[in-house]
């Protein structure tokens, strides 16, 4: 098989309240439904048994939403019976996925509507290259615990300028 880049399809979202994570990433950042919320049961339907693969034998039921953003990457919104919140959202020092990144040239902006809309801002925006290269980034969190990342510029542009 030929080694090639791949492209990013989707990220999957755990989220306590599906409708309020709808208007959250609709409102804030202008994604679009592509499909509106739906119940998956653990049955014998296609989708069933797909979730069983996934999630074992011990679920009963979930919600599901998707969007889409402006790039057109997926954004599957999960609400699950019984979510739980972890006490520290941000163990960034364990494997596996720590935060996603989202790219708006106007940060000082986004930041503020996130805020607005019950999200944080977890640190204050910072410049890669202080006083060469106007490249900007903070990490926030959504509403329900999600931490990622706003850059200014697009992920190439910033890192082919070199080492920080």
């Amino acid at each position: 098989m030929p080694i090639y880049p791949r492209t990013f399809s989707h990220i999957g979202l755990s989220v306590p309240n599906l409708e309020e994570a709808i208007k959250f990433y609709t409102e804030v950042f202008g994604w679009y439904v592509i499909m509106e919320p739906s119940d998956v049961e653990n049955d014998e339907t296609p989708i069933g048994q797909m979730c069983r693969d996934v999630f074992g034998d011990d679920w009963e039921t979930f919600r599901i939403a998707h969007l889409a953003t402006g790039d057109k990457i997926g954004v599957e919104l999960f609400e699950f019976p019984h979510n739980e919140k972890p006490e520290n959202n941000f163990e960034y020092w364990k494997t596996g996925l720590f935060h996603f990144c989202i790219q708006d040239p106007d940060i000082e902006g986004i930041v503020e509507k996130i805020k607005e809309y019950g999200g944080k801002q977890r640190m204050p925006i910072r410049e890669y290259y202080p006083n060469e290269k106007p490249y900007k980034m903070v990490y926030v969190e959504d509403p329900f615990g999600n931490i990622f990342e706003i850059y200014t510029h697009s992920y190439e542009l910033t890192y082919s300028q070199g080492a920080y």
